[in-house]
């Protein structure tokens, strides 16, 4: 319990001091015209309240990942706290709001763009296409996840296929419609009760007198049931990832980059929405190691329900908040990968549109962009959804990689203080490099040779920014003599 307090404490006290400091590092300008007001397009350029957009920022990038990812983390053991808390604080937090204020900076503009501008053309033409099949891949999982929920309840009534078709006819509108018509009104609803269910089911925790597992020198082990097979380096910073750092979450601050009034409000929207995700994700993992009588028993569960969390979360809510609770509670799980699945598709679109510099106020050109990824989000449907997630895992912490070097560069060039996104970066390349030769699903390389060669592409990556570094200041230097 000791570690539990001392995490959260530490996430919020992240909050009002790294973020200050974060916050003068960009050197924000409150008195600069937002892209809100100079580009407003009635359709996803608009301005809304900071606190609606806090929530809608919360839900969009929550989804099961602070959920999921934080259950099936739990079976490393009290080590995940150190991740989320850290992780949160030093680099999602940072990753976040940084890709959110350089959208704000360049007209809104969609992050594959901003990767472009900073790290070259080839680079942007890569990350269009990869973003667009990481925002498929998330809407496919935010799909599927809640339609096998939402069918355990209509059992005999409605199957998941029929579910599958409900939420993509919900995902058609709220991609489509203006953003204030469906998700600036019940997102910031959905966003309040997701964060009251957290904290509801934590209460009830304590209430129950159940242990959550402390931090100490003896428990920095691995408690993962098949420990050799999921080594905490890599495996734990791939599992955690919303709760910690996740690459689809640049893809969400433009959206509402669109929409702030006045950049002051970018710490409280992006830095904000990422700290309160790390709490949702820190309840989650504490509540998991503690339910079922301890982190062996939770794998026990896990190994028997064949990693299904949602079986995890069902079990936890129902017998913690009774049925009429659990039920509220099952909801906002339902709720949150859904709000979440709707904006990548929207996000893609935006993508998409940006390449072709396609406007999208007439609702004719919106269709013509999203029917086609629509199509392509019910192919992915028919996979096994457990490839879909290994593979989504990876790609959204590569996507939160190239962001860090891209965030990295920009505050180089612009000579601020870029160690704060340089250090996530290093170490972010070597845990995803390290994980696809490591993973049954990449190489399936020795774990040896995993490590050595993740960390030896990271440091290579750090001498080659360095050299960068280098080149643009002889080439400043040059020019002002």
């Amino acid at each position: 319990m000791i570690t539990f307090f001392i995490s959260l404490a530490v996430l919020l006290l992240g909050y009002f001091t790294y973020s200050r400091f974060i916050e003068k590092v960009v050197q924000v300008n409150s008195t600069r015209q937002t892209p809100a007001y100079s580009m407003n397009d009635g359709v996803d350029y608009m301005p809304l309240s900071w606190w609606r957009i806090f929530l809608i920022q919360f839900l969009n990038i929550a989804g099961l990942g602070p959920i999921f990812g934080a259950v099936a983390g739990a079976m490393w053991g009290p080590v995940a706290f150190i991740w989320i808390v850290l992780g949160s604080v030093f680099a999602g937090a940072v990753h976040d709001y940084l890709s959110g204020m350089l959208s704000l900076k360049h007209g809104g503009l969609s992050i594959t763009e901003i990767v472009g501008k900073y790290l070259g053309k080839g680079t942007k033409q890569f990350m269009r296409a990869f973003t667009v099949v990481l925002m498929l891949m998330v809407g496919t999982v935010f799909i599927l996840g809640p339609a096998k929920i939402l069918s355990g309840f209509t059992a005999g009534f409605a199957s998941i296929n029929i579910w599958i078709w409900v939420i993509f006819g919900y995902y058609l509108l709220a991609t489509m419609l203006p953003i204030d018509k469906v998700i600036g009104k019940i997102y910031p609803v959905f966003g309040f009760a997701l964060v009251f269910m957290a904290v509801g089911l934590i209460v009830a925790l304590f209430y129950k007198g159940y242990h959550i597992p402390e931090l100490n020198i003896l428990e920095i082990k691995n408690h993962h049931i098949n420990s050799d097979k999921f080594p905490i380096f890599p495996m734990l910073f791939i599992t955690i990832a919303c709760g910690a750092i996740s690459g689809f979450h640049a893809t969400q601050s433009p959206l509402m980059a669109r929409c702030i009034t006045n950049e002051k409000y970018g710490r409280r929207v992006f830095y904000g929405a990422m700290i309160t995700e790390g709490v949702v994700a820190l309840i989650w993992a504490a509540i998991s190691m503690s339910f079922f009588g301890g982190i062996r028993e939770l794998s026990d569960m896990m190994t028997t329900n064949n990693g299904n969390a949602a079986f995890i979360v069902n079990e936890i809510s129902n017998s913690l908040l009774g049925k009429f609770g659990g039920l509220l509670a099952l909801l906002g799980v339902v709720a949150a990968p859904i709000t979440s699945g709707d904006t990548a598709f929207r996000s893609a679109r935006l993508i998409v549109a940006d390449f072709l510099n396609y406007k999208q106020g007439p609702i004719r050109n919106r269709l013509l962009v999203s029917i086609p990824l629509f199509v392509a989000g019910f192919l992915l449907t028919q996979i096994d959804f457990s490839i879909i997630w290994r593979f989504f895992a990876w790609s959204n912490q590569t996507l939160a990689t190239v962001v860090l070097w891209a965030i990295t560069v920009y505050l180089a060039s612009e000579n601020k203080l870029f160690w704060i996104t340089l250090i996530p970066a290093v170490f972010m390349t070597s845990v995803i490099t390290s994980y696809l030769l490591f993973a049954p699903e990449g190489f399936g390389l020795s774990y040896s040779i995993s490590i050595l060669s993740g960390v030896s592409i990271a440091v290579l990556s750090f001498i080659a920014f360095w050299g960068y570094k280098l080149r643009t200041r002889a080439t400043a230097l040059a020019g002002q003599l």
